[in-house]
């Protein structure tokens, strides 16, 4: 079985003493493809670092909204030429979004930075991963306003009605690591009920732990099973759920297919 992990911080600094064992043990798992997003014009190059280091890893680039106290405006011109100087090895714009969670935020930044890498989106063609924490309905207005080739709702938590407008504008809905956890009913109720073409599937490494990691580091080898369960959720084979979201996910991020075509090949993995 192959699966895609569509969003893993694998760049960061709490991989840096396992890197090539966690790598590793992701491809070991059946993880062929491990979507690595910047946060930041400062982590741009580890991001295609840790991408020409790792077959298996493919970049998005973008500054995210809890970053943008540090952000300038030329950083978007970077983001910019980041995104155009190698097409074939970027599949999308992100990590972008708006986070209405944490305090003392500067909401007009967030936006500014926000609807500007949405026009670069749309400009290049591109689709993008968003962070939509507390930010659900404020982030599908600025879609409406600047439409883009769809993309990720990342870390989706919103509800049932804002999961619908997503699909309607052409998202994806993430899950991850939150889903495992038995007490979380309502998302659990979305990854059960939702149309299964509609979800892709994420470990968001090394944050949101699954439940059997506790507090513990999250890496993209748990994948399988987390997917594992969302197959029990809706009572089908592991390998149905599998099939599925790693299609959902080319589909949403059509840069995809020929890099996972590429790591099947080369994992004959079946």
């Amino acid at each position: 079985m192959v699966f895609i992990d569509t969003h893993c911080h694998l760049d960061v600094a709490e991989f840096d003493p396992d890197r090539d064992a966690v790598a590793a043990r992701a491809k070991q798992a059946g993880v062929a493809t491990i979507v690595v997003p910047a946060v930041e014009r400062a982590n741009f190059d580890g991001v295609a670092a840790v991408c020409r280091d790792y077959p298996g890893c493919v970049a998005a680039y973008g500054i995210h909204p809890m970053y943008v106290e540090n952000a300038r405006e030329e950083d978007l011109a970077v983001l910019r030429e980041t995104l155009s100087a190698r097409p074939e090895a970027v599949v999308a714009v992100g990590e972008i979004g708006l986070d209405f969670f944490v305090p003392q935020r500067d909401e007009e930044r967030q936006r500014f930075f926000f609807v500007e890498q949405l026009k670069i989106a749309g400009e290049l063609g591109l689709p993008v991963l968003l962070h939509v924490r507390r930010a659900v309905d404020a982030i599908l207005k600025e879609l409406r306003r600047f439409p883009v080739r769809g993309g990720i709702a990342h870390a989706f938590n919103g509800s049932r009605q804002q999961a619908d407008e997503f699909i309607k504008l052409g998202f994806k809905l993430g899950f991850g690591g939150a889903m495992t956890f038995p007490r979380a009913t309502r998302l659990r109720e979305l990854a059960t009920t939702l149309p299964l073409e509609s979800i892709v599937l994420e470990t968001d490494a090394p944050d949101i732990p699954p439940e059997w990691l506790g507090k513990h580091r999250n890496q993209p080898g748990e994948l399988p099973r987390i997917a594992a369960v969302l197959a029990g959720l809706r009572r089908l084979p592991l390998e149905d759920v599998a099939l599925a979201t790693t299609a959902n996910a080319v589909a949403v991020l059509p840069a995809l297919g020929t890099r996972l075509v590429e790591q099947v090949r080369d994992q004959s993995v079946c």
